[in-house]
């Protein structure tokens, strides 16, 4: 049991999750944080699909087959006598769905960029989600030992793209074969590069001051350019201000390379020095500040199977206020049922375990058996709910059906945990002896989901493809124009996992028509956790 108050725990915390557009390297990077943090000793390769060792933080069969990140992970280590809690995501667009999940229970973001790339277009979507939230965001800009774009090339492209101020930190000297390090515009000083893939490599070289000589003499023309750049951007840049960082309007950017272990210190020690600790979060009742003494805590992420040996389900829950005790009676504000959850967890990747105690901020996995789902809130006996956690309108959609009528007890189980968990929308259209429909938001979503009904809950399906081509969750205020919309479009009609109501759609003509005929008919592109709260209309 902590010695400190709920305010000092609180104090130590750092939530934040890693954010790009697939292939940035933010796997890689996300090991190298843990390294450098101490929490491994040697980080995995992800180079290849059939590297002896996987990315720590990719757990999943299929993530070790394809070499990709398909869900969120979640890692808490110690650096600095702070406790920091590291959300890595899927950079793949199919799942962007978890990832803005992921980001409602985040305090700050780290944003990866591939030096030779740029801002791409995932990393704008995702950028999108942290500025309408005012999420504080540190941008790398990775693989600096590549040949890649001209610094202040990428710089611009962050202003203008994002609509930021982007503010250098640190500044490459030279690139590709000619990258020899870092100039730290902070503190004044250059890191040599040195390689340095798996092992975290303490034999540093630094050189103080910008004009020393011998930087000069060592590295020449590269060095020459380098200073010329960072007189420039001293003379014209803004300088840091912590407050429009906090606002989001504002990035810190470092350059380096993940993969050699280069420029990973900087950027860690920046998330300990100015990423802020756990801030309110604004409940429907009223705004729950991080200190109170009494717990809460919503659940932003469900993950199925992750112990495949137990069949397990871990609710990832949030910590929002106060501190949580391993056994406390807790109540579930959806159902109002109580639980007194004994074999809570924290995580490092695969790594599992048991805690005692947790404080706001922090990410704790509660293993049950489908009485959490997405969005619930946990508290002492008050009863909260939490808005902002989205689900999106699929754009794709497939009937599914099990190879083997044996099993379609499995197919159900299966289909109804991954719903739950988010994974994929699962419709059940009102019409009877309709098969079950499947929406997603990319192509990859059925492959990852037709693959774990096969292998967590045996059961083989057969994707089939489906005449619609979007939803929308539709309400009303008038029970009477509700009932008649529903009789009318019978054939249209499914159920979403929460039991929502949505209206399966062939075209965007046929949803025109649909809202000009039923103007009393609220159609909506977005509903949140339990169809209680919706999005914009259309």
């Amino acid at each position: 049991m902590s010695n400190l108050s709920i305010p000092q725990e609180v104090a130590r915390r750092r939530t934040f999750a890693i954010i790009s557009h697939p292939d940035a390297g933010k796997t890689t990077l996300t090991e190298k944080l843990l390294l450098f943090a101490g929490a491994i000793q040697i980080a995995g390769s992800v180079k290849a699909r059939k590297a002896s060792r996987h990315a720590s933080s990719d757990w999943m069969e299929i993530e070790k087959q394809r070499g990709i990140s398909v869900a969120s992970s979640v890692m808490q280590m110690e650096y600095r006598d702070c406790v920091i809690n590291l959300l890595d995501t899927p950079g793949h667009q199919d799942f962007s769905e978890d990832t803005y999940r992921v980001l409602t229970a985040v305090d700050a973001a780290l944003m990866v960029i591939d030096a030779a790339n740029g801002v791409e277009p995932q990393t704008i979507r995702l950028l999108q989600v942290c500025r309408a939230r005012n999420t504080p965001i540190i941008t790398f800009i990775n693989k600096l030992d590549r040949e890649v774009q001209e610094p202040l090339d990428l710089l611009a492209e962050i202003e203008s793209h994002l609509g930021m101020d982007a503010v250098p930190f640190s500044w490459p000297v030279g690139m590709g074969k000619s990258f020899s390090g870092v100039f730290d515009i902070q503190r004044n000083r250059m890191r040599v590069f040195r390689a340095g893939q798996e092992r975290r490599n303490n034999d540093e070289d630094i050189i103080d001051g910008l004009d020393n000589p011998e930087i000069a003499r060592r590295f020449g023309p590269a060095y020459d350019k380098a200073k010329d750049e960072i007189d420039l951007l001293q003379d014209a840049a803004p300088s840091f201000d912590h407050e429009a960082f906090l606002a989001g309007r504002q990035t810190p950017v470092f350059f380096g390379s993940a993969i050699n272990n280069f420029g990973v210190q900087e950027v860690l020690d920046t998330l300990v020095e100015w990423a802020p600790k756990p801030g309110s979060r604004q409940a429907l009742q009223r705004v729950v500040q991080p200190d109170e003494t009494k717990f809460s805590g919503v659940v932003f992420k469900v993950q199925a199977n992750m112990d495949p040996a137990h069949r397990d389900r871990v609710a990832f829950v949030r910590v929002s206020s106060g501190r949580f005790e391993r056994g406390m009676r807790l109540k579930v504000s959806r159902t109002g049922k109580e639980i007194r959850p004994n074999n809570v967890v924290s995580f490092l990747s695969q790594r599992r375990d048991l805690l005692d105690e947790a404080y706001a901020g922090d990410v704790i996995g509660i293993p049950n058996h489908g009485v959490l789902q997405l969005g619930d809130v946990l508290t002492e006996g008050e009863s909260l709910q939490f808005t902002g956690l989205p689900f999106f309108a699929p754009e794709l959609f497939q009937a599914v059906e099990v190879k083997d009528p044996l099993r379609t007890k499995q197919l159900r189980t299966g289909l109804t945990q991954l719903g739950e968990e988010g994974a994929i929308q699962v419709f059940r259209p009102q019409a009877a002896g309709g098969a079950l429909l499947l929406g997603a938001v990319g192509q990859l979503q059925f492959e990852v989901v037709a693959h774990r009904l096969k292998t967590e809950y045996g059961a083989d399906a057969r994707m089939i493809p489906s005449r619609y081509t979007m939803a929308r969750w539709v309400t009303s205020e008038n029970p009477k124009a509700l009932k008649k919309f529903i009789d009318s479009n019978a054939a249209h009609i499914a159920y979403d996992v929460v039991d929502a109501l949505a209206f399966l759609i062939t075209s965007p003509a046929q949803l025109r028509v649909a809202q000009e005929l039923n103007p009393e008919i609220n159609f909506h592109a977005m509903r949140e956790h339990g169809g209680k709260v919706f999005g914009e209309n259309g």
